[in-house]
């Protein structure tokens, strides 16, 4: 079965890279799943968890926005921040949660410090997710 050659890129460096059967991502859009030989194309991605599925086993890894490029041969995945499960320190993630949570729900006049709260929420339920807590 052929494979597509994968990897996620972050400022801080290279989260992963490796040869998959298959890619899904979640983009502004909604959710895609990119086999070997799809057709190009470069989307925005939403928080979300992007799984590289090789034969029956699966890695998760958080991606807090970004891009995904997709060539036929290789998915690259430019994200503003990525991390594995093993690197997810759950107890931060679970005080983000919390502060965020309060500050989403104390609200705002402006509208942006809300916004901005919803965000850093659904970045920690996601990091919280991809551990498996």
């Amino acid at each position: 079965m052929p494979t597509v050659q994968a990897s996620v890129v972050t400022p801080d460096g290279t989260v992963y890279e490796g040869d998959v059967d298959m890619v899904v991502v979640r983009t502004v859009e909604g959710e895609l799943g990119i086999l070997p030989n799809h057709i190009p194309l470069v989307s925005p991605l939403a928080i979300g968890i992007a799984r590289m599925k090789k034969g029956s086993s699966e890695d998760r890894i958080a991606v807090s926005g970004g891009f995904v490029e997709v060539r036929p041969d290789k998915v690259t995945i430019l994200a503003e921040a990525s991390e594995r499960p093993s690197d997810i320190d759950v107890d931060r993630a679970q005080q983000a949660k919390e502060r965020a949570e309060k500050r989403v729900n104390a609200g705002s006049q402006d509208g942006i410090n809300t916004v901005r709260a919803k965000a850093a929420l659904e970045r920690a339920i996601n990091r919280l997710k991809v551990a498996g807590k």
